[in-house]
């Protein structure tokens, strides 16, 4: 017999850890600094680690900003052993723990998830939420895990929306490019809405592998190429549709590789960006001769406004 009913029965609390980054040189010293203490905190006991950025007056998230704030979940009796291991790094100071209300995690993960209607021809959804499809619609079924892209989040929104609009002009020769594929539900997509054939891949080998399953589950697999690596393992035949929902600090890196990728006549769609981010991402992809034709946007519940911007090659 196991005592794992005891340990759910522990108090867990939230401990607040203020990070101070103003010394860090520059954006990747930021991020070191953010990897590193999180690493601390698991080392130390801690059951999982958010990080909230500082937002500035217009209530604009900030990427990367001079003081983070980190939230370690963590059972009570091991705030201390955590804290110690991480008032010592510097700039980090600790806040007090908060008690972490008790829930049903066997049932409250799922809350939140929901079908998405990307158009009269196909829903998505996960297993666990029962929705009637439509006659003659068709369903990509997707489950929430360690990959990102359930179709939920508002960047990858944009993208299904470019998709639906982009996929009128479809044919058996289309192809299609998911760079960052996740769970590679914009790949699944553009294939059920009549792409003739999609490549994706992801730096995560558990992101393609689960790609991989979902596109076997879903019947999409002949038609889907799916690998572990980065965007030069890719040959040099370009694409009539490539899709980047990335963060900036992902995307600015392989702005070049990225517009490469766009074949004549092709075009590039740019998510994972906030509003404040559009200029210096459609400056850095422009030089390689790429023009903006159309842009999206929403505004999600906490106040932030994300944008997805569709480049044309010039």
């Amino acid at each position: 017999m196991t005592d794992w009913p005891k340990a759910r029965r522990e108090e867990f609390v939230h401990l607040p850890i203020r990070l101070d980054l103003a010394a860090c040189e520059d954006e990747a010293s930021k991020l070191a600094a953010v990897e590193t203490v999180t690493a601390l905190c698991f080392e130390a006991g801690a059951a999982g680690v958010e990080e909230r950025v500082e937002v500035d007056r217009e209530g604009i998230t900030q990427e990367i900003a001079d003081a983070v704030e980190l939230v370690v979940y963590a059972p009570r009796t091991g705030v201390d052993v955590i804290s110690a291991s991480v008032v010592a790094y510097p700039g980090a100071s600790i806040g007090e723990p908060e008690a972490v209300e008790e829930v049903d995690w066997s049932r409250s993960w799922q809350a939140g998830f929901e079908a998405i209607e990307v158009s009269p021809a196909l829903l998505i959804r996960p297993s666990f939420v029962e929705v009637e499809a439509k006659p003659g619609q068709r369903e990509i079924v997707i489950d929430p895990g360690q990959a990102f892209g359930t179709g939920g989040h508002a960047s990858t929104r944009l993208v299904l929306e470019t998709i639906r609009e982009a996929s009128e002009a479809f044919d058996e020769g289309t192809r299609v490019l998911d760079v960052g594929t996740g769970t590679g539900v914009l790949a699944l997509t553009a294939i059920a809405l009549g792409a003739g054939r999609a490549v994706g891949f992801d730096l995560d080998p558990l992101a393609a592998h689960e790609a991989q399953a979902f596109a076997l589950a879903n019947d999409l697999a002949a038609t889907f190429d799916i690998f572990a690596g980065g965007i030069e393992a890719l040959a040099a035949e370009p694409f009539d549709l490539v899709l980047a929902n990335l963060l900036k600090r992902e995307m600015l890196p392989i702005a070049g590789a990225l517009a490469a990728c766009a074949a004549s006549g092709g075009k590039l769609v740019l998510s994972g960006l906030l509003d404040v981010e559009r200029d210096e991402v459609e400056a850095a992809v422009s030089p390689f001769g790429l023009s903006r034709a159309s842009e999206r946007s929403v505004l999600d519940a906490n106040g932030d406004r994300w944008i997805s911007l569709v480049m044309a090659r010039r």
